[in-house]
């Protein structure tokens, strides 16, 4: 089988689909696995879109850690057998991922934006060196266990008709001496960028946080535009809140349109955008790295392109 696990639902989702393509060559059935019977009306959904089994794994797990789910996860793949472990690449997965791969005896690939079965073997392709380059993996030994970025896929449409099994399992984990003390929230300004489905974002160009209102401005008229920006706006400069930062140590979206506004798109930035659909640059200088991955660009200053820009697209509304 092929199994597939994240504690973020959408990414589950994402990944069945991919999961679903695999299991063809494979010749195996794709197993979701939930966590908790908290959980367990999730499973329904699973199975609406792509899964051929879900199981329902521990009565209660909530504030699991890596460890216990590390576990849970080894117990299911030594019983079920499998060649593939698909894994969100969450905060949580990402920790959780070697941890299963070091108890299986099996290698672990990080990130995988690509997956593909090559002469029966799971190859993997993940970006390294902040985009620079693209590592190509293949494994070498079963199961094959990776962690999946979020929209690396997108997930198949529901299908009302569509039967599967969902089977509950008692698993119990091991003790560990760790435990979690406290969770405080992150302060949010409510935006989702990753989510978005277009984008304007802001970068260094801008003289002044009182000047962002222009990239705004164009998002209002655009109607429905998120604002986005690179790292110095939130990290350094702290203009925006880091809920509106995109990047490599930032957010990864994958919006239909993307206008990037005085960004000069290093490799950090473009690592987090790259996968947008139509991407626009505006800037002054004709020879930035932004216009590279950029479908359309504006060479100016942007203090002059974005107000007429603003009242073009007034004037054609």
């Amino acid at each position: 089988m092929v199994v597939v696990y994240s504690d973020n639902r959408k990414m589950a989702l994402e990944m069945v689909a991919k999961a679903r393509e695999l299991s063809g060559p494979l010749n195996e059935k794709v197993t979701a696995v939930v966590l908790g019977k908290a959980n367990e009306p999730f499973s329904a959904d699973l199975v609406k879109h792509g899964a051929d089994r879900v199981i329902v794994a521990g009565a209660s797990l909530e504030g699991a850690k890596a460890e216990e789910t590390a576990d849970i996860l080894h117990a299911i793949v030594k019983e079920e057998g499998t060649s593939l472990v698909m894994i969100g690449s969450t905060k949580s997965g990402k920790e959780m991922a070697p941890r299963l791969a070091a108890k299986l005896l099996v290698g672990c690939s990080t990130d995988s934006k690509k997956l593909y079965i090559q002469d029966g073997a799971v190859h993997s392709e993940r970006v390294v060196f902040s985009g620079n380059g693209v590592a190509v993996e293949r494994f070498s030994s079963k199961p094959a266990v990776v962690t999946v970025p979020a929209k690396a896929y997108d997930p198949l449409p529901r299908d009302e008709g569509r039967q599967g099994e969902i089977i509950a399992k008692e698993i119990a984990p091991g003790v560990y001496g760790s435990k979690v003390v406290k969770v405080d929230p992150m302060l949010s300004e409510g935006v989702n960028v990753e989510d978005a489905e277009k984008i304007v974002s802001c970068g260094r160009g801008f003289k002044n946080s009182a000047d962002i209102k222009l990239v705004e401005e164009l998002a209002g008229v655009l109607k429905g535009y998120t604002v986005g920006c690179s790292r110095p706006i939130a990290a350094d400069l702290k203009w925006l809140s880091e809920d509106h930062w995109i990047g490599l140590s930032g957010h990864k979206v994958k919006p239909k349109l993307y206008v990037a506004c005085g960004i000069s798109g290093q490799v950090q930035h473009i690592a987090g955008m790259r996968d947008s659909g139509i991407i626009v640059a505006i800037n002054k200088d004709a020879n930035a790295p932004i216009f590279k991955v950029a479908d359309y660009g504006i060479v100016g200053d942007l203090y002059q392109v974005l107000p007429k820009l603003i009242n073009a697209i007034k004037q054609k509304s």
